[in-house]
């Protein structure tokens, strides 16, 4: 796995997808290619000055395996201070990107049959799950929902055309919209539990069959989606999922939560091999703390989403604010996510470098 550290990149394609979205192409120098290698469903965090704001985002990855750039999808979201700023991005522009992360991802080779459900923009890891699966394995097939307000809003509306037919036989695609009628009833409105019942039902998606489901978007779509998919016994392991924006977080299982050191706390934190301390105030959050003291720590989302501040707790106590990515094993095993992570006892050490 490549070290959590930004290299600059510079933009070498821009191509204007709907009038609120982009794909932003980067040259990847082959000094850093291994570095960039992707798994298909996996993002890149995009840093940037924006005016006078140290400002960081998580993009997934549109390309599928092979293609001769690296590309991400952003769509302008309303008073998004990031967003704005990539939509005005041009080719020779220089971004620093941090190395492909995350763990939405599709293994590649072999025979699979998958349902990929999603709603606006976060089709844009579903695209490269669904191009590397139907380029890479000859035998699989894919099933794609898409969920959009309008026909104005589909993302990669022509490259799904395209795969449409390239592959007729083994890529079927449904588009279900919220603002539009369509001619056939079923696919007009939002991708509900009910909706999902009811393909299921008249044959149009069979849950039972599929290797894997997954699901990008909206928090509410996911977890509509998700109980409806059990609700029709599919397995728990077989519903995979991935956020971009949150409305509540997932439970975390912790202890009952103790007030901070009233003298605030030492941390030590153990990244790339070397360990560094510095004192923060009581209720601070960490990721502030290390700041100020001038240590740099991994992170992107700063919101409990992505997990790319995740570490170890391996000495003394502490509780994250909200948690919207690690599983509960992780949580029972220590990892915690430092952007959400508060000390609860005078000493406490996280491990960046544990596995």
């Amino acid at each position: 796995m490549a070290k959590l550290k930004f290299h600059d990149l510079t933009i070498s394609a821009v191509r204007s997808d709907t009038a609120s979205s982009v794909e932003l192409s980067f040259d990847i120098p082959a000094a850093l290619a291994n570095d960039f290698v992707f798994e298909p469903g996996q993002y890149l965090t995009l840093r940037a000055m924006v005016d006078g704001q140290d400002l960081r985002r998580s993009y997934s990855i549109c390309s599928p395996l092979g293609a001769p750039r690296l590309s991400v999808g952003i769509k302008r979201i309303e008073g998004g201070a990031f967003s704005s700023f990539a939509l005005g991005l041009k080719p020779g522009d220089v971004v620093q990107v941090m190395p492909p992360q995350g763990r939405f991802t599709a293994p590649i080779g072999g025979r699979h049959n998958y349902l990929l459900l999603a709603a606006g923009s976060g089709v844009t890891p579903i695209k490269s799950i669904a191009q590397s699966v139907l380029e890479g394995e000859a035998d699989s097939t894919v099933t794609l929902c898409y969920a959009n307000r309008n026909t104005e809003s589909i993302m990669f509306r022509q490259a799904f055309d395209d795969l449409k037919d390239r592959y007729l036989t083994r890529f079927l695609m449904t588009h279900v919209m919220d603002e539009e009628a369509q001619d056939v009833a079923l696919f007009n409105g939002r991708m509900d539990a009910e909706k999902l019942s009811t393909m299921a039902t008249r044959g149009l998606i069979s849950p039972m069959d599929y290797d894997a489901i997954y699901i990008c978007g909206p928090q509410p779509m996911i977890t509509a989606a998700s109980e409806a998919l059990t609700v029709l016994g599919v397995p728990p392991e077989r519903i995979k999922f991935e956020l971009f924006t949150p409305s509540s977080p997932l439970p975390i299982a912790s202890a009952a939560q103790k007030p901070a050191p009233a003298r605030g706390a030492r941390v030590e934190v153990v990244l790339d091999g070397a360990r560094r301390g510095f004192a923060m105030a009581a209720d601070d959050m960490l990721l502030d703390a290390a700041s100020q003291s001038g240590l740099e720590l991994p992170y992107s989302c700063a919101n409990g989403m992505c997990a790319t501040c995740r570490c170890k707790l391996s000495q003394g106590e502490g509780e994250m604010a909200q948690n919207f990515s690690l599983e509960p094993w992780e949580i029972e095993q220590g990892y915690v996510l430092a952007c959400q992570f508060k000390p609860r006892s005078e000493l406490v050490v996280l491990d960046f470098d544990a596995v």
